[in-house]
């Protein structure tokens, strides 16, 4: 049925329920899993005149949220291992969260893309958006989205 499951982890507790699922779902079917963390990009300015950070400390920054981003899914590497599924953890550097996933599920050929719906509700699903909701609208892998 599924060769490559791709899933999307913050490391919230809700994406590792995801990672559960996925990892459940591969050692069902056989299927290896591809797990990926989308890091933002640090912005460099926040507003027109703003005190922009010295380099140095933009750097650090972005090493740390890189170091986060591969714990989280060297994380998801060792859950698999403890069921014998194999997990090739990846981190993609974006700001575009949904299409960094999408690109992500295409260049790896995966068969389907498991993720978590943070749950916005009201204003703040309007302000905020929703990356699920953006891929479910854009793939044209299946998504299995857990809430």
């Amino acid at each position: 049925m599924y060769k490559r499951i791709l899933v999307a982890t913050d490391g919230s507790k809700l994406s590792n329920m995801a990672v559960e699922h996925a990892i459940g779902l591969a050692d069902i079917t056989g299927a290896e899993v591809v797990a990926l963390k989308v890091v933002p990009r640090y912005p460099q300015t926040y507003f027109e005149g703003g005190v922009a950070l010295a380099a140095a400390e933009v750097a650090r920054i972005e090493k740390q949220w890189n170091d986060e981003a591969m714990e989280a899914v060297n994380a998801v590497k060792a859950a698999g291992q403890k069921r014998e599924v194999k997990v090739k953890p990846i981190t993609v550097k974006s700001d575009l969260i949904a299409e960094a996933i999408i690109a992500a599920a295409k260049r790896n050929k995966v068969d389907l893309i498991v993720m978590a719906s943070h749950g916005r509700k009201g204003i703040k699903r309007l302000l905020l958006g929703s990356e699920t909701q953006q891929v479910l609208t854009h793939s044209h892998i299946p998504v299995l989205v857990l809430r």
